[in-house]
């Protein structure tokens, strides 16, 4: 059997998953001599692809195998999966799954993503377009949060809120820039992440996919098929409506934007879901979610450059650094994070950073 080009020949995972594959051969009409990388992300996770047996046993169909090393989530992934497809969202089916080993074949929801199809959107200036997958997508996500419920997923709470902020200071502020968190700045960082805490804590708590983004969202029938769903919890209704518009990947102008943030508060009211009934409150809580996480974001992918030797993250910096500075420019009680922003730049620049 041919490795794909891009593996270790001592890749004793892959080795492992192929011979887990093998007992499932027979009963999925695998074909193992077809397995290629299909996708990796920032965390162990592998995807590959190869041929079988559609579920239903209508025809041939490509699968994915997965390989997800303990402590990465193949249990939480399996739970989740289930209470999606059961609130009518689309997802990968899992058909076989070694919890402890950490193996998954899964169905495979194509290879024409949400990213490809709305960077394609943008450069042709087809807003009708980008316009029509992100109200898809807003619609999969109101679906979620209606079957929400306590003391399924863990709570987003306060030290899970507080822990994600602190990479910042950790590995942005001091490992990426060499700079040590001094008094004032810890003083300013802790007034900011209490601002934040206090109003995601404040906000309506429902289920949250905490990666719900371009990245992990499929063109698919019915649209869109939704991965990565894994670290999904209980928390602040607006966390997964700003991942969507304010991504890694892609930016868009504020009339965008605006139109897909109304477009969800109109119709998350009118399925009944508890968003705040005044829309400036609402935007203002969606505003103030979406900077928890850019300030958790800058640390975490310089973690994943320094720790995982990702580098490639770090070219999504800049764009990070725009969301966190025009939010905190535009609220009184966050301008001195806004100031500490205007800061570090200079301070990147001094030593040679570029973001």
């Amino acid at each position: 059997m041919t490795l794909p080009a891009t593996q270790d020949p001592q890749d004793t995972r892959l080795s492992l998953l192929k011979a887990w594959l093998q007992g499932h051969a027979a009963h999925h009409a695998l074909e193992l001599d077809t397995l290629v990388a299909a996708s990796s992300d920032a965390s162990f996770r592998r995807y590959f692809r190869l041929a079988g047996k559609a579920p239903q046993g209508n025809g041939a169909a490509t699968l994915i195998a997965v390989d997800a090393p303990p402590p990465e989530k193949c249990r939480e992934f399996a739970q989740i999966a289930e209470l999606l497809a059961a609130a009518g969202v689309h997802v990968p089916r899992v058909l076989e799954v070694d919890f402890d080993a950490g193996f998954m074949l899964v169905t495979d929801l194509g290879t024409a993503s949400y990213l490809g199809a709305l960077t394609d959107a943008q450069a042709a200036g087809d807003t009708r377009r980008a316009r029509t997958l992100m109200r898809d997508a807003l619609d999969a996500l109101i679906r979620w949060q209606l079957s929400s419920r306590e003391d399924v997923l863990p709570p987003f709470d306060e030290a899970f809120l507080r822990r994600e902020m602190e990479l910042m200071p950790e590995w942005f502020i001091g490992r990426h820039l060499g700079r040590e968190v001094d008094e004032d700045t810890r003083a300013l960082l802790d007034r900011t992440f209490a601002l934040l805490v206090a109003s995601a804590r404040a906000q309506p708590q429902s289920f949250m996919l905490r990666d719900f983004m371009p990245r992990n969202l499929m063109i698919a029938e019915p649209n869109p098929g939704v991965l990565d769903f894994q670290d999904a919890v209980y928390g602040p209704i607006t966390y997964d409506v700003v991942s969507l518009l304010r991504d890694a990947f892609l930016g868009w102008d504020e009339e965008f934007e605006l139109d897909c943030f109304v477009y969800y508060w109109e119709r998350a009211k009118k399925a009944g879901l508890p968003v705040d009934p005044d829309f400036g409150e609402f935007y203002r809580q969606l505003e103030w979610m979406g900077l928890q996480r850019h300030i958790k974001v800058l640390g975490l992918f310089c973690r994943i450059n320094y720790r995982d030797g990702k580098a490639h993250y770090m070219n999504d910096l800049p764009r990070f650094i725009g969301y966190a500075r025009k939010v905190a420019e535009r609220y009184a009680p966050l301008r001195g994070f806004a100031k500490l922003l205007d800061d570090l730049e200079g301070r990147a620049q001094e030593v040679g950073y570029t973001f």
